[in-house]
């Protein structure tokens, strides 16, 4: 670092062309106070401490100091300017006034204006020297006699997550750790089941056993507790041998069996933007450490909320709804008009799997007939009341299809056959569709678009275009080759109710990217969709919700594995609120139909 200002060479000439008794360059024939004040400033900033407490009449004193002051601020850089010197020709004292600048690092600057006494001392053969007097207030003007400076931050509150409405879905909360270290207890065996015996009530996973093998490697995180339940067993684990805590603030749920899947997500997508800005001072302090006087403060400044499409409303009437059911199941709720997330659904059976609802690919079954009448309505050969055939089974290819329980209701118009969930006929339109139809009505859905939607990972699903009569009548029924999600389905009731596919989104202000764009479904395609699945609800197949105004849906039943047990699905919007259920191993759709009413009913 060097000194802004004069060089030596030239603060040298200008003294001794005034005068020839000057302290810098007369009979003592030493440098001058100028001289002597910049190199001081020079080796402080340098942080070259030796040199500078060398130019001090104190060198003993003033090296100890800087250095204990450098090794607690711990600056990237200083940077000096001196502003002056006063010391007139012949004089044997003076005073200087510099500036000086800690760069302190991650942004924090801290500048002020310091003062120092200059001296002429006598050394030895050399004559009178100029010296700078070494004081504590040479560093900062209020730097007393036993005291040092120190630097300390104030990390700000963790910003909250807010729903749609602004109220809080994940808040800053104190988590202690607790970790175990084998080798520090004398019998790690019985530590192990102590620690399991007070920490299973949170964590079913926890026991003598996990941790045993945990810890076979060292220290072991064993959990991570809110500070009120560790209150709750802080007298039964503090003082176990081993054992030892740790604290932070992370942000948390709220309500701890809330949209548990999708919060976390959140929170991994957000941690950076929660934090904030760091306040810190500057301030003296005491041998001991203790605070004396605050010398230069920054504010910290928190980060700004995170907003959520999701509403804690919707959320609590969507987990509500799957409360009960003895299988796996997810409920998916979206805003149609503007493809904003309001609930992700799962009960614990399904969080065993991991995120069913955003990510789980099922067959959608008869669900999916709604693509399958928007093809076939697009290929102007059908029209809702285009007359057709509903057998209780039918052969198509080599592959027998029939109706659940083989119904029959011989030949009826196409909203009527939809309304029924009439396979049969439905897997003879596919058939008789291109192979490649079922593909193009789905991508007008979403299926096979993939959606890079911040703060979760989505998949919608996926329909490979059909090859053979039986693989085109099996798709045509949400059968075969076709996959779709309760995040994909919800997405299809949505493009009902919205005209056109919605572009989903998680997170307020961040912007989901897509890798394809759709059409809007034609209006001789979406007026008559959207009355078949009316029909479904006042007389079809969900006819258990036809008491509750203005819902459209569809049901599916869908086979897996050797044929024997099937998904339960159904989907629908009401107004503003396309949704997706889904049961594992349902049996049937009304599991998922019920669940879907709860839902509806509970939101008013």
């Amino acid at each position: 670092m060097s000194l802004p200002g004069r060089s030596r060479a030239g603060v040298a000439l200008l003294a001794c062309a005034l005068t020839a008794s000057t302290a810098g360059c007369g009979v003592f024939g030493g440098p001058s106070a100028d001289e002597v004040t910049t190199d001081f400033l020079n080796a402080f900033a340098a942080g070259n401490t030796a040199g500078a407490a060398a130019l001090t009449d104190s060198a003993q004193s003033a090296k100890p100091l800087l250095d204990e002051v450098r090794a607690s601020l711990r600056p990237k850089k200083v940077t000096a300017k001196l502003h002056r010197v006063d010391a007139s020709p012949g004089a044997t004292r003076g005073s200087a006034e510099f500036s000086l600048a800690w760069d302190l690092g991650r942004g924090r600057v801290w500048r002020y204006r310091g003062r120092a006494d200059l001296y002429t001392v006598q050394q030895g053969g050399s004559g009178d020297q100029w010296k700078v007097h070494w004081s504590p207030t040479v560093i900062h003007p209020k730097l007393a006699a036993q005291q040092t400076l120190s630097v300390r931050e104030e990390t700000p509150e963790l910003a909250p997550v807010l729903d749609r409405d602004g109220e809080a879905m994940l808040s800053p909360e104190r988590v202690i750790s607790v970790v175990f270290d084998a080798a520090e207890a004398e019998d790690p065996g019985a530590v192990a089941g102590a620690l399991a015996g007070a920490l299973r009530q949170f964590d079913d996973g926890i026991t003598a056993r996990s941790i045993m093998k945990g810890a076979r490697s060292g220290s072991y995180p064993v959990a991570a507790l809110r500070d009120d339940d560790y209150q709750r067993v802080k007298q039964r684990i503090y003082s176990l041998p081993g054992v030892r805590f740790g604290e932070q603030t992370r942000l948390l749920p709220v309500d701890k069996k809330l949209a548990r899947q999708v919060l976390t997500g959140i929170r991994d997508t957000v941690e950076d933007e929660v934090v904030g800005r760091p306040g810190w001072r500057v301030s003296t302090v005491s041998p001991t450490g203790s605070e004396i006087e605050e010398l230069y403060t920054q504010p910290a400044r928190p980060a700004d909320a995170i907003h959520v499409t999701l509403g804690m409303a919707e959320q609590r009437s969507a987990d509500a709804a799957l409360h009960g059911l003895g299988k796996p199941a997810a409920l998916v709720a979206v805003q149609p008009s503007t493809g904003e997330l309001l609930a992700v659904a799962q009960n614990e059976l399904a969080d065993e799997q991991g995120s069913i609802a955003l990510t789980g690919r099922y067959p959608p079954g008869s669900t999916f007939k709604i693509v399958t009448a928007a093809a076939a309505l697009e290929s102007d050969r059908y029209t809702a009341g285009t007359p057709v055939a509903c057998p209780g089974a039918t052969v198509l290819g080599e592959r027998l299809i029939p109706n659940n329980d083989r119904f029959e209701f011989g030949t009826v118009p196409l909203h009527t056959a939809f309304a029924k969930s009439c396979n049969t006929t439905f897997a003879r339109v596919s058939a008789g569709l291109p192979a490649d139809a079922l593909h193009e009505a789905g991508k007008g859905f979403g299926f096979g678009v993939d959606f890079v939607m911040p703060g979760a990972t989505t998949v919608t699903g996926s329909v490979p275009p059909a090859s053979g009569i039986a693989a085109k009548a099996e798709s045509g029924f949400g059968q075969g080759r076709v996959l779709a999600t309760p995040f994909g389905m919800a997405l299809a009731a949505a493009t009902v109710a919205a005209g056109e596919l919605p572009t989903p989104s998680l997170l307020r202000g961040k912007r989901t990217k897509a890798d394809a764009t759709v059409d809007p479904l034609p209006v001789r395609v979406l007026i008559p969709l959207r009355r078949m699945m009316r029909e479904v609800v006042t007389v079809g197949t969900a006819g258990v919700l036809a008491d509750l105004p203005g819902v459209r849906g569809k049901t599916g039943t869908a086979q897996f594995g050797d044929g024997s047990k099937a998904h339960g699905w159904f989907v629908g919007y009401r107004g503003d609120v396309a949704f997706a259920v889904l049961v594992e191993d349902g049996g049937t759709a009304l599991p998922a139909v019920r669940a879907g009413g709860r839902f509806l009913r509970d939101l008013g």
